[in-house]
């Protein structure tokens, strides 16, 4: 099994390197993926398989039959690019003004596509008991992401186990990190607004000094909420975006903050707006200012599954050995792939891709890319841990 899979997925690395060269060159932003969509399902046909669209009009989902009876385990690749300028310098850098895969997710459809495929050729050499779906989920830098579609869709029923990769550059290449329970944090965002009378910067006790408050309550804010939540390590709650007034000598009516909370516990979440709207409520209670806030609840923590989990570890021991396997910090980013471990049994490894030369630059950075070799690593991984969640199922 494991030589004959190792073959298969080696014979396709070139293909699938040039492949995600391909997605890289030509990004494309949440549900706008047409191109990548048309891409992935024409290589699907060409290997006689058949991929069916989803109703978003992008993204795609496709199903390896093995040749005997047997569970379904899902493999899952996001397909979107971020809005963000590409500083690298490469030949297969975006062609794309403003947009960029900065975040792996044309190397996590390479990985998903490389898997399938080396899956269903293995289905003509030995027994393959099940079916493998394959997941291009499309829009998950948007909230609440493809993931809530797919889900509505119905492609989980029935489904056993969800696995994914994520890339990470702050592991080196041939190396897969794996972390039981809550990998992930839940994230969601919220505008504030302030209003008060306005007024001349010279006579500030007339009237509301509304960027005196707004400051206020960027200061007091995070605080306030990681106390009201009763965990401080657990919370995170940052202003990104603030504005107001526009001269400087007229104190503004008007004010908005922007800011992004992220809770590692799904308990916390849950309670995550309401603690919000409390907190900015007690800060501004004796200012005089007039507080709306306009809260989008984002996604779950992903809490990794114990028995999805360990195929994606026996499926990595196979591929980069005990060693290579390595335990990976708990992230305060968010991710959709949350949502399908609300469904079924899920779980989620960090994929390295760190060259061992240079800086360990973060997702999202504008000079973000991976050590290739990670690709060829990634697709064995999957490709062999769902071949032990099917076989585990069916004895």
């Amino acid at each position: 099994m494991t030589s004959a899979l190792e073959t298969l997925v080696a014979a396709r690395e070139h293909e699938l390197v040039a492949f995600r060269r391909r997605l890289h060159s030509h990004p494309e932003l949440s549900y706008a993926e047409h191109a990548t969509t048309e891409a992935i399902a024409d290589r699907l046909q060409v290997a006689g398989l058949r991929p069916q669209l989803l109703g978003l009009g992008t993204g795609l989902v496709c199903d390896v039959v093995g040749n005997a009876p047997g569970p379904i385990i899902a493999l899952r690749a996001d397909i979107d690019a971020l809005a963000m300028s590409d500083g690298t310098t490469t030949e297969y850098r975006s062609r794309v003004d403003g947009v960029a895969h900065a975040c792996g997710h044309d190397a996590h459809t390479a990985v998903v596509l490389g898997a399938g495929l080396a899956l269903r050729a293995l289905t003509e050499v030995e027994a393959v008991p099940g079916t493998i779906r394959l997941i291009f989920e499309p829009g998950e830098e948007s909230v609440p992401g493809g993931a809530v579609a797919i889900i509505d869709e119905g492609w989980l029923a029935g489904v056993s186990a969800v696995l994914a990769l994520h890339c990470d550059p702050k592991i080196d290449v041939g190396e897969v990190g794996l972390r039981a329970g809550a990998l992930t944090a839940a994230s969601d965002t919220a505008t504030i607004t302030l209003r008060g009378p306005g007024g001349h910067t010279a006579r500030p006790h007339l009237t509301v000094d509304l960027v005196s408050v707004m400051a206020d309550v960027v200061r007091r804010f995070p605080d306030e909420v990681s106390q009201r939540l009763g965990s401080d390590d657990d919370v995170v709650t940052v202003f990104g975006a603030i504005h107001a007034g526009d001269a400087p000598n007229v104190i503004p009516a008007q004010g908005t903050l922007r800011f992004s909370l992220r809770c590692a516990d799904r308990g916390a979440w849950a309670r995550a707006e309401g603690v919000a709207r409390e907190s900015l409520a007690a800060i501004v209670a004796e200012t005089g200012a007039h507080a709306e806030m306009d809260y989008h609840p984002g996604t779950p923590p992903v809490v990794n599954d114990s028995w999805a989990l360990d195929l994606l570890e026996r499926g990595a021991r196979e591929v980069v050995g005990a060693r290579g396997v390595v335990e990976t910090p708990r992230s305060m980013g968010a991710d959709t792939f949350a949502w399908y471990g609300e469904v079924v049994p899920a779980a989620y490894a960090r994929l390295g891709t760190h060259s061992g030369d240079g800086p360990r630059l973060d997702l999202h950075a504008s000079s973000f890319d991976i050590d290739e070799r990670a690709i060829g690593i990634g697709a064995r991984v999957l490709a062999e841990a769902a071949l032990v969640g099917l076989r585990d199922a069916t004895t």
